[in-house]
Parts: C-alpha cells; structure tokens; sequence
C-alpha cells in the first residue's frame, strides 16, 4: 500500500520546530547575557568586595592605653610588652588534652590553670583567654616550633597595664579587668560609634580612676587590613590605620604623700582625705588597708579572690569613698557654727556642764563623766563639751539641724570624679519616714535629737564629706567641688587641658561667725584635746578630735574598750586645716577602732601638715610609733622628705620585661607578615 505524504505540511512544521527550538537557544542566551551584565555591572563593586573578604581580613588594632601620673609627673599606672599564650576554646578540640600537651612543653603553673578555667567560666568560647604570660624568648620559639599540634592557640604580643607601686594609691587608681559578660550586656546599649572603639578590646576600667576616665584613656581602635590563606592565617599587610593612643591623665594627689600616709596606717584600718580647699583638689585619698591591682589585670586566681573578699578587713572595700561613719565630736565645729549663723547662741553664751543633762528622767552623759562648769563656744570646742552641744541640739531640733549641714555637704553626694560614692545619713523627719516601714519605726523622738548634736545617732558620713565640710569651713564659707583630675595630656602631642571644674559656691556665713570657729579650733590644739600632738609645731593650725562609736552602747553604761571585741571599739576620728592663715590644706582621718582622736588619728594629721608645710618625714622611730598607735608630737628629728629616695625601694616592683608589643597594643606572632 503506497503511503501519501504532504511534504509542504511536513515542511512547514519542521521549519516551525526548527524556529522554536532556535527562539529558546535565543532566550537561554539571553538569559545568560543578562545575568551577565547584572554581575559584571550593575553588582560589580559588591561582588569584588566580597572576593576580597574571602582572601582578605579586617583586624582592629586596640590603642595603647593612656598612662597615669600623679600631680608631680611620677608614674602610677602604665603598660608594658610581654609575649602571652592565649587559647580561643571554640576552636580546639579537646581542650583538657591541649592543656595536658601545653603543660607538658612549656611550663603552666595550677595557679595558671585555675585562672584561666575561671576566665572560661566569665567568657565566650570564642574569646582570646590568656593560659600564660611574660613568655620568654626561648619559651616563645619552643611553641612556634610545635604550633601546628594546637589548633586555638596562640601566641600574642600585648602591652599589658601595669601598676608599678602595686598596692599604693589602689583604691584612688582602681584596675582594669577583663571584658565579662556582664560588661557586654552594659556596651550593648552604648551607641554604636562607641562600640566599634572597643573591637578588639579585652580590658576595661573596672574601679577607681581607671573606670570615671575609661572614655579619657581608652584611645581610639585603629585597623589593619590582612592578606589570609584558605585557613585563615594572615600572610601579608594591605592597609593599615593606625590606632590613636589614649591620653594621660595627671591626678591632683601626690603619691609621695600618699604612699606616707598608708605606710603612717600599717595595718590598721582607715581613711583619710585630704583637700587644698582653695579649689578643691584632693591632695590624698587614703583607704586601708589597700590591694594590689595587679592581680586583676589578668584575671585574678581564686585563692587570691577569695583572700581579698573574705577577709574581715575588706580591703576591696574604698573607705574614703564608701565608708560611713558616725563623726563624733568633729561634728561641734559645725554646730556651733550653726548656733551662731542661727542667731541661737552668740560665742559668749555660757551653758552649765555638771558631766551629763538630763532630758527627763533620762541621763545622757559626757565623756569621762567630767564636771566642766560653765563652758562658753570656745571652752565647748577646747574641751570637748557634750551638754552644750546636746543643749543646743536640743533647741534647733532635728529639721534645724539638716537644714543648716546640707549645704555643707553632709549626707549628699560630693561630686567627685569616682564612681560609687555613698551618700551616708543626714537624718531628719522626712528621711526616717522614708527609711523606716513601721509607722512605730517612722515618728521622731525627741531623745533621738540630743545624740546628733555630738554627731552620733543616724549620723552617718564619709570622710569625703567630712574633709569637703572643713575645707569649706577654711575657706571662708566657700566650697569647692572635690575632684582627682587635674589634667588631661593628650597621648600624642603632650598638649595638657584642664577638665571642666563646677564654679564655686559660697555659702554666705559670717566672717566673725568663721573666725570664732577657727580660733576655737586653733586653741583645741594648743590647749586642749590636741595640745600634746601638735607640741612644738612650726606653724599654727586647727583641728578636732572626735571619738565615734562602732556599736551602740547605752547612755546608762560606761565605755569600756576592754570588753568589747577589736572591731566593736571606738573608733578615732581628727578633722583639721593649716596653716591658720590662708589655709593650704583640710583633712578627715579615721582610724576605725583605735579609740580616742587625738590618741590615733591627730597623729597622722600632724605628719601631713609636716610633709606639706615643712618638708618632713617621720624617722625610722618615729614611724613605728604611728604604726602601733603610740606616738603624738614626733619624736627625735624628722627626715627631709624631698631627699627621700622615690619610688622607695620596697614599693619599686618594675616588670619583667619582655618582647616588644606593636604599637597596636597587641598583635598575634604567628599572624604577623614575613
């Protein structure tokens, strides 16, 4: 059977097929030229960037941290280059195995390891944690040598801070420390441009000045842009930004100062605070006992941890700046100013002192059960009366009384550059109605009144304020801002600028009101409770003893130092200024549990006006007799104290020096480009 075909029809749809199949060969070309164009034009930049981070790495370069020196230029806190190994947990395998194989070629101490479990404990995973540090050159070339056995480690060239006086001045330096979670949860919030300049950090200010002036001393990140092979490891610089170093900052203390007041404390514990109440410029900021911040840099050790926090002593604990205490007889001075400001007494009116009053059937009694007669202002401060100033408290009233000492700065916060200042307890009606939940709790006795008058009951205050409310006192009424920096010294040129000072405010007391003050003061150490420390002296001064209780014991019972434990004693309180005559400086001091003010704590007062009026230093003699707390006027001939070797030789600790750091602060060895 012949079959019959239509070839033009068979043609036609050939040449249709031919056609469609060559429109998709079009299409898919087209398609292909498009995305083409899209990559090689229209995202061409984008995409090179991105081949470039697959073969290139951004690298913040932290800034060398700014220095600390004190008034007179002498180093308090710097940094120094040392070699550490450091371990990033994320990328090692078996960490317990890479500790064993590490311990077995290089030396790492179990003080080492229970650092660094505590840092892995505080940290991410994918933190730098420091295992060992002050590596030697040989120590470094050994692990070189086997680096490929320890994925995650590394050795790192860092400048690490270093405090050369060690414990000295620690609570006015504080530390840095490493970078916690909880820290990080804090930066989350900072804006964004001040989180980019920590990128690469791994310390922060943490106490002290290193904290109020972190922002001061940090510097600014730099970058460094790194050619990478496959695994990550830089081979080659391409760029570079170089981090800009933090500036310096000069405090207002003297450390030769300083570190003679804490050798003058020994072992006792204290504060003091001492203030040019011309403007404000802390001079000292003594608390003892003291600690050595450079355990913290690091990363402290457990046992030293613990040692430091659960010591009865608190050494952790900033005294001058926290520390409350009730301020006992230095407390007169000021009421009877207020006496006389209110117009409730002139410096004449005399008040009978049998020894003790009576506030109905009860008895509040003066020290030593005294008769001192009839005592006038003067006579009141000279000789410690307590009845003319329960007389007088009596007569203001509690409200009076807050009034009058606000604005000399009782029981409110001073201002001064360091975080976590207490604000201590001026009390008054509203505060107990506040401070107390029972309504038995919040009403106000009248009894309650009387103690306040010779600075006990809820008084409560600092030796900052203390020191604040005396300078002001010298200062003719006027008070200045406290404040520890006096300057900033910019990291790369030197240039200095002074932060900004609050202006002064002058508190309007009456000049004839100041000086019946300061005489009776002056008279307190030429005839009365500080005569015997201030014998001799070379110039004119004035002052108060105070002796403040730790515990409560009853107006019914006598003080008996004997039964009670050491850290329920009295303890010693002494505010003053010098010279009388256009005062240069004014302190508080308390030695806590020491007893008597003019037993303890006049001593210490009396070496500082030395060292700063005169040039002296206590002898050898002399010395151990503060440091026992049984010494008053000094004894034998005191030494010059500008000839006095500096840094003295048992606080001189310069570290071991090592490896020179790059100028970033911290680079890694194995990382750096041949």
């Amino acid at each position: 059977m012949t079959e019959i075909r239509n070839v033009d029809t068979e043609l036609a749809r050939f040449r249709t097929r031919v056609l469609l199949a060559l429109l998709a060969l079009l299409f898919a070309f087209g398609l292909l030229a498009a995305r083409m164009v899209y990559l090689q034009v229209l995202k061409h930049d984008e995409l090179r960037l991105q081949a470039e981070s697959n073969r290139t790495a951004v690298l913040p370069l932290p800034p060398q941290r700014g220095q600390i020196l004190d008034r007179h230029g002498r180093l308090l806190a710097s940094n120094y280059a040392a070699y550490t190994l450091e371990i990033t947990p994320a990328r090692v395998p078996d960490l317990d195995a890479t500790l064993a194989a590490l311990g077995e070629l290089l030396p790492i101490s179990p003080l080492d390891q229970r650092r660094f479990r505590r840092l892995l404990q505080e940290s991410h995973r994918f933190d730098s944690l420091p295992i060992r540090s002050r590596l030697t050159e040989v120590e470094v070339a050994r692990f070189a040598a086997q680096r490929f056995r320890f994925p995650g480690v590394e050795v790192r060239a860092r400048l690490i801070r270093h405090y050369p006086l060690g414990a000295t001045a620690s609570h006015v330096l504080g530390y840095i420390a490493r970078i916690n979670q909880r820290d990080k949860e804090r930066m989350a919030e900072w804006p964004q441009q001040v989180r980019a300049n920590y990128r690469g950090t791994d310390h922060i200010g943490r106490t002290g000045i290193e904290q109020s002036f972190e922002s001061v001393l940090h510097g600014v990140t730099g970058y460094e842009r790194v050619e990478t092979t496959a695994g990550g490891r830089a081979v080659r610089m391409l760029a570079n930004t170089a981090p800009q170093p933090g500036n310096n900052v000069i405090l207002t203390i003297d450390i030769r100062l300083q570190a003679l007041i804490e050798e003058m404390f020994g072992t006792r514990r204290g504060a003091l605070v001492a203030i040019d109440p011309r403007n404000g410029e802390v001079l000292a900021f003594v608390s003892m006992p003291t600690f050595d911040p450079n355990l913290f840099v690091d990363g402290i050790d457990v046992e030293s941890w613990r040692a430091l926090n659960e010591s009865i002593d608190r050494p952790l604990f900033n005294r001058a700046l926290r520390g409350t205490y009730p301020p006992g007889s230095t407390y007169k001075p000021f009421m009877g100013l207020a006496a006389l400001e209110l117009g409730l007494r002139s410096a004449e009116t005399e008040i009978n002192d049998p020894g003790f009053w009576m506030l109905g059937t009860h008895r509040f009694r003066s020290h030593g059960d005294k008769n001192l007669g009839r005592v006038n202002l003067r006579r009141s401060i000279v000789n410690s009366s307590n009845v003319y100033y329960y007389t007088l408290a009596h007569e203001m009233g509690v409200d009076a009384i807050h009034d009058f000492m606000l604005p000399l700065g009782f029981g409110q916060l001073s201002g001064i550059d360091l975080v976590g200042e207490a604000r201590g307890v001026l009390p008054s009606r509203a505060w107990k109605r506040g401070a107390f939940r029972r309504p038995q709790q919040q009403r106000w006795f009248v009894g309650e009144t009387i103690s306040l008058g010779i600075g006990q009951g809820y008084n409560s205050f600092t030796m900052l304020q203390l020191a604040r409310a005396m300078a002001t006192l010298a200062n003719a009424g006027v008070a200045h801002r406290p404040r520890l920096g006096l300057a900033i010294e910019t990291g790369t040129s030197g240039e200095r600028r002074a932060p900004l000072v609050a202006p002064p405010v002058d508190l309007g007391y009456r000049s004839e009101h100041l000086a019946e003050i300061l005489s009776a003061m002056h008279a307190s150490t030429t005839e009365g409770t500080a005569a015997r420390v201030f014998a001799g002296a070379a110039y004119a001064s004035g002052g108060k003893t105070g002796t403040a209780q730790a515990v409560t014991i009853a107006q019914t019972e006598r003080y008996d130092a004997r039964r009670l434990q050491e850290h329920q004693r009295n303890h010693s309180l002494y505010v003053a200024f010098a010279p009388l005559e256009n005062p240069r400086v004014a302190l508080a001091v308390v030695v806590e549990n020491a007893g008597f003010g003019a037993a303890h704590a006049a001593p210490i007062a009396r070496r500082v006006f030395d060292y700063l009026l005169l040039d002296q230093h206590p002898n050898a003699q002399d010395m151990q007799a503060l440091r026992q707390g049984l010494a008053s006027a000094p004894i034998g001939t005191p030494l010059i104290a500008s000839q006095m070797p500096w840094p003295p030789p048992d606080l001189a600790g310069a570290p071991v020096q090592a490896a020179p750091a790059s100028a970033s602060g911290t680079s890694s060895v194995n990382s750096a480009p041949p």
